[in-house]
């Protein structure tokens, strides 16, 4: 069974920083693209960053670029979003998700949120 398990949310002030996680379990991700979304109150949920798991290219959206970075240990099979000089505007529940390159199977964690103090 796939599991995804967000962890690394928390309240923070304008400016700081904060890690999150992603333990991936229960298969092989090596022909999968893993990311992260944000779902705000009140706004659709958006794809914030995407990384390729066997080859490591990376995506952004432009709110986000040269403040977070998105990586992956995949000895360990986790996925990290490094985010700095975060914003107000950056609160939201954070989820990982999983889609496969190869076939129409995709995967999600249950979230984290993550909350910006101004």
């Amino acid at each position: 069974q796939v599991q995804l398990v967000e962890s690394g949310g928390g309240l923070v002030q304008a400016g700081g920083s904060l890690r999150l996680s992603c333990a991936a379990s229960g298969r092989s991700f090596r022909t999968y693209v893993m990311g992260w979304f944000r779902q705000a109150p009140g706004k659709e949920r958006e794809n914030v960053a995407t990384i390729n798991w066997s080859a490591g290219s990376t995506d952004y959206v432009d709110s986000v670029k040269d403040r977070f970075t998105i990586s992956r240990d995949t000895d360990n099979n986790t996925m990290y979003l490094q985010m700095n000089s975060l914003k107000p505007e950056d609160t939201a529940v954070y989820y990982c998700h999983a889609v496969s390159r190869v076939g129409d199977m995709n995967y999600w964690g249950k979230g984290t949120l993550v909350t910006v103090s101004s």
